[in-house]
């Protein structure tokens, strides 16, 4: 199929220092790089999310009137507003429609709904799915459409960052800071580490939930995605959720054995190798690139680390490099859009 025949709508996305909106946008550059057209209006920031969602409703109303029939629709999930208007209208006009996944409600424990996400899910003939744990999941709860593997999400920056190595090793950690997301954070002091110290951006941190005087936690503030990348300097980054040390648990905890965490590219961006639990669905990429430290539990790492050589570290840092220009030019959505525009 020629790609004449491809197309997206762009739409206004929410600026903010958190990373949320950051591999949509990506998504769509790379969508555009690979011969997608835009129906819509351009990519906006708007801040306000009034005028964010009329600018968005708009742009897709003047896209969906613009789509022909019988082409070939790509679109991003979750879109709660507009799921439902998209999906319709690309069905009456009988377009091929791709679904490229974000997060899956019922996997982070934000929707009991599953039949309901199901059936949303199935309107696509084709979704790009995070990994293979991730599309086992789909094809166990009887998702119809064809299913086709992203790998890692990619991170459009030009970053001359490397990792940084010193003793004992500056461990980052970004994201959520707060107790919903990251409570192990404030446990991390009980572990007695000697080999690493933790060095925190994002937001949420609170300081008054640190027990200890000389805490291993580094807190260096909260960035924009794009500035993020400028700021962190470090010899690893760290993967975990949830409350406990021994396990990522609670719900934020459980979706690590499912899905992608953003923050895994922005640290390769970086230069930095990934610490990630052993059962995260990450931890598979990360062992078979050799790019990191995959553990059972947090109170291993100060062994793992102290007893790490330099050369394995060199090896880490090596292999890193070279994902490391994949993800930044958009490599991985490039080969799942290209397998499945074969497919179409």
């Amino acid at each position: 199929m020629s790609s004449k025949n491809q197309y997206h709508i762009s739409r206004n996305y929410k600026f903010s220092k958190n990373a949320a909106s950051k591999p949509k946008m990506d998504c769509e550059t790379i969508l555009e790089k690979n011969g997608f057209k835009n129906l819509g209006f351009k990519q906006s920031n708007h801040p306000s999310s009034a005028l964010g969602a009329i600018i968005s409703f708009f742009g897709i109303t003047k896209g969906l009137f613009l789509l022909p029939r019988n082409s070939v629709f790509c679109m991003q999930y979750p879109l709660s507003k507009f799921f439902g208007y998209i999906t319709s209208i690309v069905l009456i006009k009988k377009c091929k429609l791709i679904i490229i996944i974000h997060d899956v409600k019922y996997l982070m424990g934000k929707s009991k709904d599953l039949k309901g996400e199901m059936v949303k899910f199935n309107k696509a003939d084709f979704i790009i799915v995070h990994n293979e744990s991730m599309k086992n999941w789909f094809q166990e709860n009887g998702c119809t459409a064809e299913l086709v593997r992203l790998e890692l999400f990619d991170y459009i920056h030009a970053s001359e960052k490397h990792a940084s190595l010193n003793k004992p090793y500056d461990v980052v950690f970004a994201g959520g800071l707060g107790k919903e997301k990251s409570e192990f954070l404030y446990s991390m002091d009980k572990l007695n580490p000697s080999n690493y110290t933790l060095k925190l951006y994002g937001n949420g941190f609170n300081v008054a939930d640190v027990e200890q005087e000389d805490s291993i936690l580094d807190y260096q503030g909260v960035f924009s995605p794009d500035e993020v990348i400028d700021k962190i300097e470090g010899s690893f980054g760290l993967i975990w959720n949830g409350n406990a040390l021994n396990e990522c648990s609670g719900d934020f905890g459980k979706y690590l054995l499912y899905n992608n965490p953003h923050k895994t590219s922005l640290y390769l961006l970086c230069g930095l190798p990934v610490i990630v639990w052993k059962k995260a669905a990450i931890a598979k990429f990360i062992e078979k690139e050799l790019i990191g430290i995959t553990l059972n539990s947090l109170d291993e790492l100060d062994a793992l680390l102290a007893n790490l050589k330099t050369e394995d570290y060199a090896i880490m840092i090596s292999n890193v490099e070279k994902i490391k220009a994949k993800v930044a030019s958009g490599h991985y959505l490039t080969q799942a859009i290209k397998k499945v525009v074969e497919m179409v």
